[in-house]
């Protein structure tokens, strides 16, 4: 448990991390253009986001690493 202390992620869910990126950027199209994945892209959704995102972990550490540079801007 300690050493979540410091982690920003820990009891994030990743819908809510997309929610934020979502609202932060204005939408999926400047989301889109922040991350160039295609369930960001091409017909966005929270559901097929979140299914692309679980599968691939290379995108999801993308997705988290744009989360935590937002909410150190902020």
């Amino acid at each position: 448990m300690q050493e979540q202390l410091n982690n920003p992620l820990h009891g994030k869910r990743l819908d809510t991390i997309i929610e934020h990126l979502v609202d932060y950027y204005g939408g999926w199209e400047s989301l889109g253009r922040q991350i160039n994945i295609k369930c960001f892209n091409e017909n966005p959704s929270m559901k097929s986001s979140l299914t692309f995102l679980r599968k691939t972990p290379w995108a999801r550490q993308k997705v988290e690493e744009l989360y935590l540079r937002v909410i150190h801007k902020k």
